[in-house]
């Protein structure tokens, strides 16, 4: 059954109909992806199964007591609040739940008639269930962790940046886990790495989700089902990104052979994302099995785990020292290369160069510099110490404040500021309302001034000029923000069919693995690493490291801790008496079982079938037996270690 239903929905804005006739269901554990170009609908589509917008006509229907929560674009938090206070703000509801419930424990204990506190102890634990709130204040400072929210936990939520409020929200909604969720772009301010811990959540947690999203690898994580708004009507695709394109092919083939444009990018696009991930298995495939083995072997020999972060290492950067530089034209030249901001050191001992043709990716962890060397590429920021030549060529530039246009102008006068309609473009003469067109704009736009278009517009007008530019090297700051699909796929067609270098900033996976050949991850307190891996590839391996790491880590620190024991044993073999012995090498196991009796009897006392067959009254007494004699077995154990570092001190 499901969750909420829209039945034959219309929405129209002045004479422009959004939707027409719409039909949607959302079903538990669904999460749908909403695809179309800006001004589609996606947004209007998402308030109204949100509830915050009415309908011109249909019917929203939705189950009883469910809970709709969505992220908006603009967050909004009270006055003078932390940012932890926001968050938990949030959560208020959960955690007076958990308060109650622990409330009608104590009652229960005392109480004669218990049949209502019971029915109140079942509805309050499915509840907390449901939204998986036991151990909130420990997913609270793993959140705030993860989005890099927690060096923020005290500072007013105000004085944040919108990216790092709309971080505040998406953690509270989260940990939230509402019925429905609804999420706006909610990759949008966060690096690869926010944005993969936030598909983990999402996975483990079984939300049911509705997002839109132009972030085509966590649309094909996360996506159970893809629907797609064109023209005010909806088309429902099974699965994520991949078979969306594949139907959509099929689709076009059949009905609409009129569309040869779209169907050329749809094919080149899956044949690509095909391509690309086939390859990668392949090349994976004998890596990941050899990772299997050596973690099994590496129990055994801990050396094996050192060899293979070695040779995942050398796969991960996969540099060729030996690289002879042809004659491409150089645009930037750095040798050991320094700049800090403040007292925090971004950039140490960079050495690299930038030639003509370059497909140039700056990733890596917001905060950690990207920006700034940009900024340094375009001379609006000095270096503190090393060489940096730039060669004498022409740059265009795309940032994220759209500093080239003039919000006063309308698209005629920012297109042709010396008059006429027309425009030169990679070596022809275009009339603007054709070349504009290109970039999903209608005719009757030309005439709207800058200040009244959204951002995803402005983003549209931004590029769609920067092309008209001449230049040998395009430098661009987040291309792929606030844009939908479509115009993504015009972005990357001009960048491919771009002669000079390019070279970017951004968090979109997809775009990186499609568009760059070099990669620069900043990796924090000034380190950049240089590579020329598949960004996608480079993270997986990444973590196939980190998790090596881990597993040495466990595995020294088991070594340790079994020779601690061991000392401990052989230094008091002689000085305890036997009973003392024998008492240091039986308690451990007799606590570890007393321990998991405590733990299935306070379970017992959670389930009303449970505590019901045995009585509440005995076994609460049995509970308070067991913890007294594990309290005295503690001290007892206890004693005879301090006993034992006494005399090893001796």
């Amino acid at each position: 059954m499901a969750l909420l239903d829209l039945i034959e929905i219309d929405k129209a804005y002045e004479t422009q109909k959004i939707l027409d006739n719409v039909n949607f269901s959302l079903h538990e554990g669904e999460r749908v992806a909403i695809i179309g170009k800006n001004g589609g609908g996606k947004s209007t589509l998402m308030k109204i199964i949100h509830g915050s917008l009415e309908v011109d006509a249909g019917r929203r229907i939705i189950q009883k007591n469910i809970k709709v929560g969505m992220l908006d674009q603009t967050p909004h938090f009270k006055e003078g609040m932390s940012v932890k206070e926001a968050i938990e703000e949030e959560l208020s509801e959960l955690k007076n739940a958990k308060k109650r419930y622990e409330e009608v424990l104590k009652l229960l204990e005392t109480a004669h008639e218990t049949y209502l506190l019971l029915e109140e102890q079942s509805h309050l634990m499915t509840f907390l269930d449901i939204h998986d709130a036991w151990n909130l204040d420990e997913k609270v400072e793993h959140v705030m962790q993860e989005f890099d929210l927690k060096r923020f936990e005290n500072t007013n939520v105000h004085l944040l940046s919108g990216g790092e409020q709309r971080r505040v929200t998406l953690a509270g909604l989260i940990l939230q886990k509402p019925d429905i969720l609804l999420l706006d772009e909610p990759t949008n301010h966060l690096d690869v790495y926010m944005v993969e811990f936030l598909e983990q959540m999402i996975l483990k947690a079984k939300f049911t989700l509705l997002f839109i999203s132009h972030d085509r690898y966590f649309i094909e994580s996360i996506a159970t089902r893809t629907i797609e708004i064109d023209d005010g009507t909806l088309r429902c695709f099974e699965g994520g990104y991949e078979n969306y394109l594949t139907c959509k092919e099929q689709l076009i083939l059949t009905i609409q052979k009129q569309h040869d444009n779209l169907l050329k990018y749809l094919k080149g696009e899956e044949e690509w994302l095909r391509r690309g991930v086939k390859a990668r298995l392949k090349r994976n495939e004998g890596r990941k099995q050899r990772v299997f083995e050596l973690r099994d072997q590496s129990k055994k020999n801990p050396s094996l785990v050192r060899k293979l972060k070695l040779e995942l290492e050398r796969e991960k950067y996969n540099f060729n020292g030996d690289k002879i530089i042809n004659k491409q034209k150089m645009l930037f030249e750095m040798y050991d290369m320094s700049k800090k901001l403040g007292h925090k050191n971004l950039i140490e001992n960079f050495t690299t160069r930038i030639l003509q043709k370059d497909r140039i990716a700056i990733v890596g962890k917001n905060g950690t510099g990207k920006s700034t060397l940009l900024k340094i590429f375009l001379g609006e920021l000095p270096i503190d110490s090393g060489v940096l030549h730039i060669g004498d060529f022409k740059i265009g530039y795309f940032d994220q404040q759209r500093g080239m246009l003039d919000d006063n102008k309308n698209l005629i006068e920012t297109f042709c500021p010396n008059g006429g309609d027309r425009v030169d473009v990679k070596g022809k003469n275009m009339h603007v309302f054709g070349y504009l067109k290109d970039f999903l704009f209608p005719k009757e736009d030309v005439n709207k001034k800058i200040g009244v278009l959204s951002g995803g517009e402005k983003n549209r007008v931004a590029l769609a000029l920067l092309f008209t530019k001449e230049v040998d090297c395009l430098i661009l700051d987040e291309p792929t923000n606030d844009l939908d699909i479509p115009t993504i796929n015009i972005l990357e067609e001009y960048i491919q069919s771009f002669k000079g270098a390019v070279i970017f900033v951004s968090h979109d996976r997809y775009f990186v693995d499609k568009m760059a050949s070099k990669l620069y991850v900043f990796k924090g307190e000034g380190k950049i690493e240089e590579s020329y891996q598949n960004y996608s590839e480079y993270l997986e391996i990444e973590k196939e490291i980190k998790e090596l790491d881990e597993l040495e880590k466990n595995e020294q620190s088991l070594t340790m801790q079994e020779t601690k024991v061991q000392k401990t044993k052989e230094s008091s073999a002689v000085k305890l008496s036997y009973k003392e012995q024998r008492a240091l090498e039986t308690l451990p196991g007799e606590i570890d079982a007393l321990e998991n009796e405590i733990l299935d009897l306070n379970k017992c006392l959670e389930n009303p079938e449970c505590y019901q067959k045995i009585g509440l009254g005995k076994l609460s007494q049995t509970l308070d037996e067991k913890e007294a004699l594990l309290e005295k077995l503690i001290e007892e154990l206890l004693s005879i270690e301090e006993k034992v570092e006494s005399m090893q001190r001796e």
